[in-house]
């Protein structure tokens, strides 16, 4: 039987975005139908979730490629022979977490990542969850206004942001990659529409962006920490409980995230590859 004879159930993950896909086995080879019916569902609901898939390097990159074309993480190195294959871990002693404030990813390239896939190897036995941000829903919940307002802005990302470095320190002490002093900066429209979809996200992030072109940090801080608190609100947020074997797929040009840091003391290993995007427009 091939797998598109298969039932694919779709699950919600809240009101706003995520969805949890099960009913496929990773255990043969998905076909092209398979694989266009998950990006539809990704498309939709901003992050695919799926349960049960764990796969060694080589399958998971070339699992990834079915979506898009994997590129390398500037600042950590990736895993030995598998450059693409970025290796997110925290030890039991660390008290810090890679990526542990909103953001969508390395915003602050002149091409941000399409999207992330991430497939947990080791977990917590309590806690460690990501937590997505539907931008589209929030940017349709502003008023008339304040849409047409940021419409014509474009916001300053830059990989400096204090904030976002710290989370990086360790692993790049560990694992020689580039450091912090190496400052990588774009700019970006603060309202991004979908390349493929049409909608219209907030595309300005706690992470990385640190002001609105032509306007001063100090003069873009009261709006920046309005729309940084908007994006975020309960209504347009999903939860996900890892375990491992567990692939999330989000949509850096439709949704945020972040990852919880509630598990000290105990191993969090998830391997990470992104996946090549378009300029913001």
């Amino acid at each position: 039987m091939s797998i598109t004879a298969q039932r694919i159930i779709v699950t919600r993950a809240s009101g706003s975005c995520g969805a949890e896909v099960s009913g496929i086995d990773f255990g043969r080879d998905l076909d092209d139908g398979t694989i266009a019916e998950l990006r539809g569902t990704w498309l939709e609901h901003g992050v695919l979730f799926l349960r049960d898939a764990a796969m060694e390097p080589a399958r998971f990159l070339a699992f990834a490629r079915r979506f898009g074309t994997p590129v390398e993480y500037p600042f950590v190195r990736g895993l030995d022979g598998f450059p693409e294959i970025t290796p997110v871990i925290k030890e039991p002693h660390e008290r810090i977490n890679f990526g542990g404030v909103w953001h969508s990813d390395t915003a602050y390239l002149e091409r941000p990542p399409m999207a992330t896939m991430l497939l947990a190897r080791e977990v917590p036995p309590a806690g460690g969850d990501t937590i997505f941000a539907d931008a589209r829903a929030a940017y349709d919940a502003l008023s008339p206004g304040l849409r047409a307002t940021l419409d014509g802005l474009r916001a300053v990302n830059s990989s400096r942001k204090a904030d976002a470095s710290k989370t990086r320190e360790d692993r790049q002490k560990e694992r020689g990659a580039v450091t912090n002093a190496e400052v990588l900066e774009g700019i970006h429209p603060v309202v991004r529409t979908h390349a493929e979809t049409g909608r219209k996200a907030l595309y300005v992030n706690l992470g990385h962006t640190s002001q609105f072109e032509g306007w001063t940090v100090e003069e873009s801080k009261p709006l920046l920490d309005f729309l940084f608190a908007h994006v975020t609100r309960p209504e347009f947020t999903c939860r996900f409980r890892w375990a491992p074997g567990s692939i999330a797929l989000w949509d850096n040009r439709a949704v945020q995230h972040y990852p919880v840091n509630d598990y000290h003391g105990h191993r969090r290993e998830m391997h990470r590859i992104t996946l090549r995007g378009d300029v913001p427009a």
